[in-house]
């Protein structure tokens, strides 16, 4: 039997009139790489948002690691939404700090992820000159700090060049055999299709696709088919 560490049912968020997010149901399977795929402005960050406690939903379920999600859980999530966290006059070490003192972790903590994501050689040079892979990188240990089952990471690659790139996607393929589930947020297909073992297209706030990824199959054409079914107001 599989094991979802995250499913919703029937998620809806609505803002006034506008439904942004509409009865959306994802299964999440634990130790695995989730790719959440969609146009721009298609509600995945919205989902997601809703998944980490920073948006309300209207109606459905949450449920986390097999029971109704309530704010406890996000003790057992990490999450990079958008733009890293950061004190940007602070060093990685510094913002690390920061956080193992609101969280009440050990200072052991903030070595373990640093060299996760390969920030240990930094020494006293301020956040804010970092490159933008590397405070990308930054935000990932910052999400890593509290030991998550559940890492959400929102378009994490965007105005990354090339190198930055494959070095954050090695980095995401490791999290599964440290026991940490994945979902990947993004709307570039052939980053997702590298390193994710499931897909979910959303568009125009609806689910369009849900299942395993097939390597065999071109999911660019699966993805513009979903899209174009969308707008023409049917589904498959």
């Amino acid at each position: 039997m599989k094991k979802y560490i995250l499913e919703t049912k029937q998620l809806t968020k609505s803002f006034g009139q506008q439904k942004a997010v509409d009865n959306i149901s994802l299964q999440i399977e634990a130790c695995s790489i989730y790719g959440l795929l969609g146009p721009n402005g298609a509600g995945k960050s919205t989902t997601l948002k809703m998944i980490t406690g920073m948006l309300y939903r209207t109606s459905g379920e949450i449920i986390f690691d097999g029971h109704p999600w309530s704010r406890k859980d996000l003790a057992n999530i990490g999450a990079l939404i958008e733009t890293p966290p950061l004190y940007e006059n602070l060093t990685a070490r510094e913002n690390l700090k920061v956080r193992t003192l609101l969280l009440g972790l050990p200072d052991s903590r903030i070595d373990e992820v640093l060299e996760i994501v390969d920030l240990k050689d930094t020494g006293n040079k301020r956040s804010g000159q970092f490159s933008l892979g590397m405070k990308q990188r930054l935000g990932i240990a910052i999400a890593l700090i509290n030991h998550p089952k559940l890492l959400i990471l929102d378009e994490p690659t965007n105005g990354l060049d090339p190198i930055g790139i494959q070095e954050l996607r090695d980095l995401i393929r490791s999290f599964p055999k440290k026991g940490i589930t994945v979902i990947l947020s993004s709307h570039i297909l052939a980053e997702v299709e590298q390193i994710v073992d499931h897909i979910g297209i959303i568009n125009e706030g609806r689910l369009d696709f849900q299942g395993a990824i097939d390597h065999h199959q071109n999911l660019e054409e699966l993805f513009m088919n979903s899209v174009h079914n969308t707008k023409r107001g049917t589904r498959q």
